[in-house]
């Protein structure tokens, strides 16, 4: 086995991304002039009324008991925190705490396919419904 030296593997990690940035055409300068200030992420309870608002009300009824679940337990985390594991286990928890209906197995692609999407969405794997 070989050791590397950190200084060595450093200085091509900063080659690399020169040369990444030169292909890009931009310079280490024009990544210092961008403004550091972002507008922040919304929370779950900001945005998901405003996904609401704009779906059709079968859309609504479809994934309304979800999203009320979503906002019941990360209200106030912002869109971009849960990691695909938190997310799984958010599903997980959802699925044993089930309050079954006489038409739930008509329901149930739709909202599973939330899961699918919101996992997706912050970059995790595919999961099944």
């Amino acid at each position: 086995m070989t050791a590397t030296n950190p200084d060595t593997s450093q200085q091509a990690v900063v080659e690399a991304a020169l040369v990444l940035l030169e292909r890009m055409g931009l310079t280490p300068a024009d990544l210092a002039a961008v403004p550091q200030h972002r507008p922040q992420v919304p929370t779950f309870a900001e945005y998901i009324p405003v996904v609401s608002a704009a779906v059709s009300a079968g859309t609504r009824r479809a994934y309304g008991s979800y999203w009320n679940r979503v906002i019941e337990h990360w209200g106030d985390r912002r869109l971009d925190e849960p990691t695909p594991s938190e997310i799984r286990q958010l599903m997980s928890y959802v699925k044993t705490h089930v309050v079954t209906r006489r038409n739930a197995a008509a329901a149930a692609a739709p909202k599973s396919t939330w899961w699918r999407r919101c996992a997706a969405c912050t970059g995790g794997p595919s999961m099944t419904g």
